[in-house]
């Protein structure tokens, strides 16, 4: 008699789990949502989320609120993130390579790579090695020679964040092109944007929304794509000038940890209809950015593959933490 009292409290509890999801669901959301962005404004995941807000608000028919956690290249924003109540009412923007490579690299980046629960990749944009317009150095070629005629670690490049994909660009390029490059990291683009028009740094790795939105103050030397941009076709990739770079962000949104399915299948679908939108997508072609919409599924298994690939890109340059 005992057991079957303690097996049919425990089948209630199930079907009340069931039951509270799903009606956690049919309500969802009812009240504002927290979107964290983890870079400064300006930034390509701040430019992003302001594209977003508006449409998201259509959708979920409740405020958007985007506020900015800074910090530790993201990790500070990522770190309060996984702690957050696992309701569907706070959300951050999220990067790879950066949470993949902050829990290799750092002893306590606050957060492992896998406690980040996928909603939806929606954009990606690859590096690129650019100067001032009044710079010396018009092509690759020149930039390459000057570092290697430099006493090793002369020549700097800014980025945003360390473990990011701009301070992984500059690694491997020093490391195909035989140069000692110093990185000099800030606390997103927005930052580091400065740097280079105030001549604080020879050289930034930035993004491809940079090519559009400083074109007429950057020289823009080689980007880290396979093959060049169509909506920027003018910017040779760093694999036709000879060296083998092919590096740069992913950009989507995450939720925390332990965050119910049917949750994540509602943001989801509100991110798939966002970047769907004619107006969002003209926005991201102007502004240099290349659209995905990769769902939950499809965000994990991304996640998972470039686990695998960084691993062994981080092994080759000795950067993997002991």
């Amino acid at each position: 008699m005992k057991k079957k009292a303690v097996g049919l409290m425990f089948i209630l509890a199930v079907l009340f789990m069931v039951w509270g999801g799903a009606a956690g669901a049919a309500d969802y959301p009812s009240k504002r949502l927290t979107y964290i962005i983890c870079f400064n404004p300006g930034g390509e995941s701040d430019i992003t989320a302001r594209f977003q807000e508006q449409p998201l608000k259509k959708y979920f028919g409740q405020d958007v609120v985007i506020t900015y956690k800074i910090g530790g290249g993201g990790a500070l924003g990522w770190s309060e993130l996984v702690q957050s109540k696992p309701d569907g009412y706070t959300i951050a923007g999220h990067n790879l390579p950066h949470t993949i490579l902050q829990p290799m690299e750092m002893t306590n980046a606050g957060y492992k790579t896998l406690d980040l629960k996928q909603i939806y990749f929606f954009q990606q944009t690859p590096d690129v090695l650019m100067v001032r317009n009044d710079s010396p150095f018009k092509t690759l070629k020149e930039f390459i020679e000057y570092a290697k005629s430099q006493p090793p670690g002369t020549v700097t490049v800014g980025g945003s964040a360390t473990s990011s994909a701009n301070d992984l660009g500059t690694a491997m390029l020093g490391k195909v092109a035989g140069v000692k490059l110093t990185y000099v990291p800030f606390s997103g683009t927005g930052s580091a944007v400065p740097a280079l028009l105030g001549g604080h740094v020879t050289a930034l790795m930035s993004y491809s929304p940079m090519v559009v939105q400083y074109k007429d103050k950057f020289r823009f030397l080689a980007m880290a794509s396979e093959q060049r941009m169509e909506t920027i076709p003018d910017v040779p990739t760093f694999r036709e000038l000879g060296y083998d770079v092919v590096e740069g962000a992913y950009r989507g949104v995450a939720a925390p940890p332990g965050t119910p399915d049917n949750i994540v299948k509602i943001l989801a679908e509100a991110f798939d209809k966002t970047m769907k939108d004619p107006e969002v997508r003209k926005k991201m072609d102007q502004n240099g950015f290349k659209t995905e919409f990769l769902g939950p599924e499809a965000s994990l298994a991304l996640v998972k593959k470039k686990m695998v690939e960084y691993e062994a890109i981080m092994k080759d340059l000795g950067r993997l933490k002991k």
